[in-house]
This record gives structure tokens, sequence and C-alpha cells, in this order.
């Protein structure tokens, strides 16, 4: 009886959340006044146009060489603020974390820092940097730096407190010094872990420097957006699969290394 009641109340649950879901979706399409049946006939259109447009030509081909430079530039910024990022998160991580914290005020600023660099979006802090560096590099790099720094941030805490502890009390019953913990039995710890999240970072941070570019008029993601509003369709879809091919062997790199490391 009681596995009766309760399958029926998953039931209604279930019926109930879907029901939702159908009335919300329906109101949206009221609301905004969408044709589902235009837009499911426009599918074949739109495939048939990127087959026709997205193609790259002789002429695209001949814009190769700035592509791969723009690509150059984002990748290098790419790696920079993930890097530099990483370092500078590992110490504020060092002393915001529960097992090595100098003392707990400095931990909840740590963690509340993180959390604020975190969860404002990469494109968000392009937009405020806008104001103090104008569309430039240096707009770019500090919004992936951001970004990176927070995230960085959060992870190494949790890394630090999850590898770090019993190796860190086994410490401090011997005498050691704050030093030597850090240099003896947190860092080595926690360099696998870290080096496979700097990896995770720089392919997260390519993916959104396409997005920033276009936001700061830099890099990669300025060519994209010069080419697409020029019409130039066919170097844009240059760009797409340069930026496509590019992430795939720098993942294909980094998971070489997170197995050769971890």
């Amino acid at each position: 009886m009681l596995k009766l009641d309760f399958f029926a109340r998953q039931r209604l649950i279930f019926a109930g959340a879907f029901a939702l879901v159908i009335g919300i979706s329906y109101g949206s399409i009221m609301v905004t006044e969408y044709d589902v049946v235009k837009g499911i006939t426009s599918i074949p259109k739109a495939f048939s146009w990127l087959a026709e447009n997205f193609i790259p030509n002789d002429a695209a081909m001949k814009r190769l060489p700035k592509i791969l430079e723009k690509l150059q530039e984002t990748i290098l910024v790419s790696i920079s603020s993930a890097t530099v990022a990483s370092a500078l998160a590992l110490i504020v991580a060092l002393l915001g974390s529960n097992t090595t914290r100098i003392n707990q005020g400095f931990s909840i600023f740590a963690r509340g820092t993180a959390t604020i660099f975190r969860n404002i979006d990469v494109s968000a802090w392009a937009l405020i940097l806008l104001f103090s560096f104008g569309q430039s590099s240096f707009t770019g790099y500090f919004a992936l730096f951001f970004v990176t720094f927070g995230f960085m941030v959060r992870v190494l805490i949790e890394t630090i407190d999850e590898v770090s502890s019993e190796s860190v009390e086994a410490l401090r019953a011997t005498g050691a010094s704050y030093t030597s913990i850090i240099t003896q039995s947190v860092i080595p710890s926690c360099i696998p872990q870290m080096v496979s999240w700097i990896l995770f970072m720089i392919e997260t941070n390519i993916r959104s420097a396409t997005l920033v570019g276009i936001l700061t008029g830099t890099g990669i993601g300025f060519s994209f957006d010069l080419y697409y509003k020029s019409m130039n369709y066919s170097a844009a879809s240059l760009v797409i699969l340069v930026i496509v091919i590019t992430v795939l062997i720098i993942e294909f790199f980094s998971n070489s290394v997170r197995r050769a490391v971890l």
C-alpha cells in the first residue's frame, strides 16, 4: 500500500511538472508571438544557407595567416591569464583554506571574494572593464583573469581541505613550521589536481576569449565579428573552423597531460 502511494505521488509530481513546462512554453509562445510551424519549416532552409555560405573559399584561405595571427594572440592571452590567476589563487587558497588558514576572518574573505569573481560572467567582466581599459587586450586579459582567479580559489580551497588535512595534522604534531607544512605537504599533494584545473581553465579561457574578443575588439573573436558583419561568411566560417580545431587539439594535449600527471 505504501509503495502504491509512493508511485502514485511520483506520477502526480511528474504530471504536474510536465504540465507546468507545457504551460510556460505555451505562454512564452503566445507572449512572443512565435510561429512554431514557420520555425520548424525554416530548419531545412537554414541548413541550405549554411551549405552555400559557410564554406571557406580561395579568398577566405588567403586570410588564413591573419586569422592565425589573431588566434595566437587569443591563445597567449588565455594561457597567461590562466597561469597567473592560478598562481595568485594558490596563495589566497592557502590563506583561506580551513586546513592552512591563518585566521577565520581571512578565510571568510577569501571564500567571499572567490564567490563574487566566479559568479560574474566573463562577458559581464569584459563590459565592466571596457569603461577602464577600452577595447584592448588588457580588457580581455583581466576579464579572463578575474573569472579564472575566482574559480581557482574555490577549487583549490576544496582540494587543500580534501587531500591535505591528514598530512598537515601529522606535521603539526611533529612541530613543523607553517612554511614547512605548505612546502612539504600541501603543495606536493595538490600539484596533480592543480595542473588538471589549470589545463581545464586554459581550455575554457580559449572558448571564452572568442566571445570576449567580440566585445573588446581583439583576438580571434574580433576577426569573426569583422568578417560576419561585413557579410564575408566564407572567412567567418574559416575562423569558426580554426577555433574548433584549436580547441580539439588543446583538449587532446591537456587530456594527455592529465593522464600523465594523475
